[in-house]
């Protein structure tokens, strides 16, 4: 332990990354300096540290600011247990925070969305439904994080993912940015036809965000959300229902040479499609919200880059992935736990943590300054149009068995085999 070891909160795609990663608990958690013993203590689980607050020359995060407003409020120390990554042969952070937390062996938790899930349902996380700042939330984010009517989780920032298009290419060959699932395909035959070897970019992790906008377009933004879901869990409706007609189009776009599955299978994000879609060989590609603003992914391309959500039959689409911190149902000190939480969530705290990440903010009452190129997304968000990769009130898991499948789909499963995996798992639950 380390003191004001502070996480930086999951930036897009981070705390995911690291959850794929061996790491290991560094620090003693039982030393505590004799200043700090003089203010009382909230102990927080992360996945890694910040730097040292007084460490020449160094950034501090949005969200090390966030944690060091509410020390100064209300006169405590936030106290970091932290895992850091060393190597691949360890446990992986979500393993050994499932682990912490079924222990009680701290106050706060920052968690990966299968982590709120399984800790809301086995009742390891406290109702944080009457903290102020919950009264605030997007319903989006109250959805994704509701457990068995429970509030079990609230986060800093909505990651956000759509499809990244080269809008100079589009414009070159007459195209319109696609809005539904045949727009798309038209367009990607236009590109196939004068030349364009892959239309569209894929890496093996994120191609699951096609299949999910056309899947749950309808269940999120159709009405009745609830006792869609309800029905999911009852097994009155099958999730392959939902999903088909998304592999099928996805195998469509494999079959006709608008992606290339081999390839796919194999690249990272970003490292793997990145490049050709920064040189202008590839006009779309897919990624996270905050990859427009790193100049290390897509923040300075050499063309109006223009990011919207994936065609479905409600338009763009885009699709939500809600992580968040959570309350041990058996902290130590819960009722401090809970007034640091209510700090760092609310409006003054999310406004600065926004206007310093550029990222969409969970409360309602705040509004992101974005770039040009992330205004179409940003619209459909405002308009409360979106879908969830992950809500911790299905009980089969969306993000990651989605994932796994389509990667299936892309080593030569047929729709039909995907299909039966997804009934395997949902008779399994």
């Amino acid at each position: 332990m380390r003191k004001r070891a502070v996480v930086p909160v999951l930036m897009g795609v981070t705390l995911f990354a690291l959850a794929a990663c061996g790491q290991k608990e560094t620090g003693n958690r039982n030393l505590v300096s004799g200043r700090e013993e003089e203010r009382e203590a909230v102990y927080m689980f992360g996945p890694m540290e910040k730097s040292r607050p007084d460490a020449k020359n160094t950034a501090r995060s949005a969200a090390d600011i966030t944690f060091m407003r509410a020390e100064d409020e209300l006169n405590l120390t936030v106290e970091y247990r932290i895992y850091t990554a060393e190597d691949y042969q360890e446990k992986t952070y979500d393993e050994v925070l499932l682990d912490r937390a079924r222990h009680y062996m701290d106050d706060l938790y920052l968690m990966n969305p299968d982590s709120i899930r399984i800790l809301g349902e086995e009742g390891k996380l406290a109702d944080l439904s009457d903290l102020e700042s919950a009264q605030n939330l997007r319903e989006v984010v109250k959805t994704a994080n509701t457990i068995n009517g429970k509030l079990v989780a609230i986060p800093q920032e909505v990651v956000v993912y759509g499809l990244f298009v080269n809008k100079n290419m589009f414009d070159q060959y007459g195209l319109s940015l696609p809005e539904k699932p045949e727009d798309l395909m038209e367009c990607c035959r236009v590109f196939k036809e004068n030349g364009i070897e892959t239309p569209i970019g894929a890496n093996r992790w994120w191609l699951e965000t096609i299949v999910l906008a056309q899947a749950y377009a309808d269940l999120y933004n159709g009405g009745d959300t609830e006792a869609k879901i309800q029905a999911l869990n009852d097994k009155e409706t099958r999730y392959s229902d939902y999903m088909r007609p998304g592999f099928e189009y996805l195998k469509e776009m494999i079959d006709k040479g608008y992606i290339d599955a081999r390839a796919a299978y194999t690249y990272e994000a970003i490292e793997g499609e990145g490049p050709d879609f920064l040189a202008q060989k590839t006009p779309i590609v897919m990624a996270y919200w905050g990859a427009a603003n790193s100049d290390t992914a897509y923040g300075n391309p050499d063309f109006n880059m223009q990011v919207i959500g994936f065609p479905s039959d409600y338009g763009p689409m885009p699709v939500v992935s809600i992580t968040g911190y959570g309350i041990s149902a058996g902290a130590e000190h819960p009722e401090n736990a809970r007034k640091v939480l209510d700090v760092i969530t609310s409006d003054e705290a999310l406004k600065l943590y926004s206007d310093i990440n550029h990222v969409i903010s969970p409360s309602v009452n705040v509004q992101v300054d974005c770039i040009d190129a992330l205004k179409p997304l940003n619209d459909r968000i405002n308009e409360g149009v979106c879908v969830l990769g992950a809500n911790a009130g299905m009980e089969l898991e969306q993000w990651g068995n989605t994932c796994l499948i389509v990667r299936e789909l892309l080593n030569g499963a047929s729709v039909d085999e995907c299909m039966a995996e997804f009934d395997r798992l949902q008779d399994e639950l």
